[in-house]
């Protein structure tokens, strides 16, 4: 016999079991394409040898219900190219050499998921050029052209799935301010015009989903210098005020899910590298400071898989 299931019951989430940190640079710009995996119970692997193109500032997401995708980012010293090339990561954790760029070269975007399996990289620079164009990602993680950006170009921002299949782009750097908005992403991959900041303005910061439907941003740098604080988005997309910060304060940091409703912020920057990680429950409570494993970097980015 069948088991019976309530109309209105909440299955369990789906591909965020793990995570994957990836890319980003040292003190001394040696930029990198290194990994490291996150385990189920929020564990960081010591280092994978960084597969593809070594870049800072890319941004990833999931797709395909359990799979991930690096994308954009700038090769640094060796160029100093603003890059469109992607790289996709298995439902095991593994990097796939470089995918030829789809859609304007830029660095400084954010990413994250929508509709269930698919992604959509957002925003960013490009030279001297801001954008807000977009970027959507299918479930077989084939990228898009460019379409058309809505919402305030910007860079340094940062982005998280909420609502089991809906999506946040959020706070930033414009050519002059730091910024506090946000602009959802709806099931279809369409983004919404500007909605009014709540929570302090900022950028380099970090955003995961956590407990299934919800999402939370975290950390970064104001006008006064790097933050702790964190804010949490709502299963309709609502973010909410500063919640007082756990750890140490730090920028140019990545998050991922894992666990299917738990979140990690990890490595980022406090005037030196660092390698330290932040567990997030799925009640949205940020831990504090775990020690680091792996090589201490900034300017990295996390999805998760599996």
């Amino acid at each position: 016999m069948f088991p019976i299931i309530p109309a209105n019951s909440v299955t369990a989430a789906s591909g965020n079991d793990e995570g994957i940190f990836g890319f980003g640079h040292t003190d001394g710009w040696a930029v990198t394409a290194v990994t490291n995996l996150v385990s189920n119970a929020g564990v960081v692997a010591t280092d994978v040898a960084g597969v593809g193109t070594a870049r800072y500032q890319p941004a990833a997401c999931e797709y395909g219900g359990d799979k991930g995708i690096f994308g954009f980012g700038n090769d640094g010293p060796s160029g100093w190219n603003d890059v469109a090339i992607t790289n996709l990561v298995s439902n095991t954790g593994v990097v796939a050499s470089d995918t030829v760029g789809v859609g304007t070269g830029r660095y400084q975007p954010a990413a994250c998921g929508y509709g269930g399996d698919k992604g959509i990289f957002g925003y960013g620079v490009g030279g001297s050029n801001f954008y807000a164009i977009t970027n959507l990602v299918s479930n077989a993680g084939v990228v898009a052209s460019d379409t058309a950006g809505v919402g305030t170009a910007r860079r340094q921002l940062a982005a998280c799935e909420y609502g089991d299949d809906k999506g946040i782009f959020g706070f930033g750097y414009d050519a002059s301010s730091y910024l506090g908005m946000t602009n959802l992403v709806s099931n279809a991959g369409v983004v919404a015009t500007d909605v009014a900041a709540v929570g302090t303005a900022r950028n380099v910061l970090a955003a995961c989903g956590y407990g299934g439907d919800k999402g939370i941003f975290g950390y970064g740098k104001t006008g006064d210098g790097r933050v702790s604080m964190t804010n949490l988005v709502s299963n309709a997309g609502v973010v909410s005020s500063d919640v007082t910060g756990v750890g140490t304060a730090r920028d140019v940091l990545a998050a991922c899910e894992y666990g299917e409703d738990k979140g990690i912020f990890g490595y980022g920057g406090v005037g030196s590298v660092v390698s330290m990680t932040n567990l997030v429950s799925n009640a949205g409570v940020v831990a504090t400071d775990t020690a680091g494993v792996g090589m201490a970097r900034y300017s990295l980015t996390a999805c998760s898989f599996n």
